[in-house]
């Protein structure tokens, strides 16, 4: 099965999978599934790295980040496209939420059909819309 995973449970899974569920670690090492990362988080973990919010091994650079993630853990990187923009374009903001990476990564995992896993307690509010959603 695919699965598309938040850059949260993305920068977990980097950190020594601390913080991730049994469950959601047990879908995560199945090499029966798929695993996607966006090209947003990618993005966003690159953007935290350079701003020294996350700390990685120190021989890790941000450049390195496709590499770890394609070689190294073996994701795929889902690119966005121009279905993923148009299916945020039609998506409607729930209260309290308006983060744009969020609901880029939303748009993506609902245009895809892949469930989401993410700890974020706010994407379930998008269930209604569609977003098939496994909580971490």
């Amino acid at each position: 099965m695919r699965y598309l995973i938040d850059t949260n449970v993305f920068i977990q899974f980097v950190n020594d999978k601390h913080g991730i569920s049994d469950d959601v670690q047990e879908i995560l090492s199945d090499y029966e599934n798929l695993i996607y990362v966006s090209s947003e988080s990618i993005k966003e973990f690159i953007h935290l790295i350079q701003e020294g919010r996350v700390i990685l091994d120190k021989n890790l650079r941000s450049l390195d980040i496709f590499d770890l993630t394609e070689n190294v853990l073996g994701f795929n990187v889902k690119y966005v496209s121009k279905e993923h923009l148009q299916t945020l374009a039609k998506l409607e903001t729930v209260d309290g939420h308006n983060d744009p990476n969020d609901r880029l990564i939303i748009s993506q995992a609902m245009t895809e059909k892949m469930p989401l896993i993410s700890s974020d307690t706010k994407f379930p509010r998008y269930v209604k819309f569609g977003l098939n959603f496994i909580s971490n």
